[in-house]
């Protein structure tokens, strides 16, 4: 059996990576939204053209980039929603609760200084966990015979 993992989360920290890294050998696609964050920006100018603001920039990149991660996430056997210390995480909550709206199971990983942020989230989550080595053990159940 092979999982499809979408990574739900943060595009500027290598999380992703040591995730893809210590899952290596285990048979999983991994998926998620566009992590070049220049390209994931103007993708609505590079389909649409340029635009007359920035606010319409944004909006354009916006449909894309929802529509990429809709169709990864209904091919998605399981989505990782990474809560890190540094970055606003509006796209990993939204991302989180769209998984939880299609039924699609989530692993949350997130520190202790957001449990009370995250309490409802966490509560609806399948699993919740505080560390990528936790991740890829959760996957290995899966996995397992």
């Amino acid at each position: 059996m092979e999982l499809t993992v979408y990574l739900a989360g943060e595009i500027h920290s290598d999380w992703r990576q040591q995730l893809r890294e210590k899952a290596k050998d285990l048979p999983i696609e991994f998926v998620g939204p566009m992590e070049n964050h220049d390209r994931s920006d103007n993708i609505g100018e590079e389909i649409l053209g340029q635009q007359a603001t920035a606010l319409l920039k944004d909006d354009t990149a916006s449909q894309f980039n929802n529509l990429r991660t809709r169709v990864l996430m209904n091919k998605t056997d399981v989505v990782v929603a990474y809560f890190g210390e540094k970055f606003k995480q509006w796209n990993t909550a939204m991302d989180a609760g769209t998984a939880l709206a299609m039924d699609t199971p989530l692993i949350l990983v997130k520190d202790g200084a957001s449990d009370h942020a995250l309490k409802e989230l966490s509560n609806r989550a399948q699993a919740t966990v505080i560390n990528l080595d936790q991740v890829v053990q959760a996957l290995k159940y899966i996995l397992e015979a």
